[in-house]
């Protein structure tokens, strides 16, 4: 019997992305899952047809053999990983599925996988800080404040009063494990023990100050040491600056998240500088130099040709923006813009007038212009208008 199409399996069309992948899997393993429709052989047909189907189309790599070959592309081993078609090895709560439902409930009782870090850890914390360009060019130090929980001082975040080898006794809800397991329906789910925090101890006799927790709330100012070169969105990690642990566990780490204020002058692209300077229409027209101020505060002189054109840009090797971790620095360009005067007084019209009607007899002072207005006449001439 021929396989069906993956996509038609899903229920998704060809250009679905990740989470649409996702959903559709969820909701379809949900409906044909074996423990829901024990002893139909047709659902449980489904249920192997499926996380045949969701195990290639989450992985970029078989997705993209699988669109260009097919089925072909797997033949002569087993597209679901393991023995009976089932991801995992034959288990029906193995590979596919089980990263789903992981994600959902948090781990299965059932394989004893967990996704959390050691009992108790601190929460990690996210913070932001806002920096100019010139701070992101040259590093900065900046303070931040930011609100959380540190350890106890009149426990020593043991979370109980009295010496630490007397603070705690093993937890009656857990057995000490850390763990408690719940029946959902046809899940077997393990959570971490509500009353002890997954450390599988309890306190005897609380701390009054931190009611056995080991930690209170409060504000800490932090030293942030900012790179030079640093990228707007760039995250900076300060291990152990996040939210102490409950009793002594470890604590979480804290996030910075820099963004670099926009500049009224520059304006950056990766390692280069990109500065717009407008000239006169005499400027551009006669050429000299101009100054102009380059980003680590110095100044720099362009030389501007006769002639140059609006769009013209000038590059200035090594002028640019810091690169992170390294003393390479990016390029800085100079992109000219022409104006075009305003509020003449009654003298310069006549001059321009007087330079027009000289330009119109020459032919040779705006080359483009020319040229345009006679490919222009050449159309027109074609159409015999």
């Amino acid at each position: 019997m021929a396989k069906r199409d993956y996509y038609e399996v899903l229920g998704v069309a060809r250009d679905a992305g990740e989470e649409d992948l996702k959903k559709a899997y969820r909701k379809l393993a949900m409906q044909y899952h074996p423990d829901r429709n024990q002893g139909d052989k047709a659902a449980e047909g489904k249920f192997k047809e499926l996380n045949e189907a969701y195990d290639v189309l989450k992985d970029a790599e078989k997705r993209a053999a699988y669109d260009r070959f097919g089925h072909a592309a797997f033949e002569g081993a087993s597209a679901g990983g393991g023995p009976g078609g089932f991801p995992g090895g034959g288990n029906p709560f193995g590979g596919a599925f089980e990263d789903i439902f992981e994600e959902m409930f948090g781990g299965l009782g059932a394989r004893g996988r967990g996704r959390g870090s050691a009992a108790g850890r601190g929460s990690d914390l996210r913070t932001g800080v806002e920096v100019t360009l010139e701070e992101a060019f040259a590093g900065a130090k900046k303070t931040i404040r930011v609100s959380t929980t540190a350890a106890c001082e009149a426990c020593k975040g043991t979370g109980a009063e009295g010496p630490a080898a007397q603070a705690a006794a093993t937890c009656g809800t857990c057995g000490g494990s850390g763990k408690v397991r719940a029946q959902q329906g046809f899940f077997l789910i393990e959570r971490t023990c509500p009353t002890c925090g997954g450390s599988g101890r309890v306190v005897k006799n609380p701390c009054k100050v931190c009611a056995g927790q080991g930690r209170v709330q409060r504000d800490k100012t932090l030293a942030v040491t900012i790179p030079a070169g640093v990228e707007d969105g760039t995250r900076i990690r300060l291990s152990g600056e996040g939210e102490a642990g409950l009793r002594g566990a470890p604590p979480g780490d804290l996030y910075v998240d820099i963004a670099v204020r926009s500049h009224p002058i520059f304006q950056r692209d990766a390692a280069n500088i990109f500065v717009r300077v407008p000239l006169r229409m005499t400027q551009a027209a006669l050429g000299g130099q101009v100054e102009v101020p380059t980003v680590d505060g110095g100044r720099a002189k362009v030389t501007i040709p006769a002639g140059t054109q609006a769009g013209d840009q000038f590059r200035l090797r090594g002028k640019g923006f810091s690169v992170l971790r390294s003393a390479a620095r990016g390029d800085m360009y100079v992109q000219v813009a022409v104006e075009t005067p305003q509020n003449l007084t009654k003298r310069q019209q006549e001059l321009l007038s007087e330079f027009e009607r000289e330009a119109e007899k020459s032919g040779r002072s705006s080359p483009e212009n020319e040229g345009f207005f006679a490919k222009v006449k050449e159309f027109w001439d074609g159409l015999g208008r």
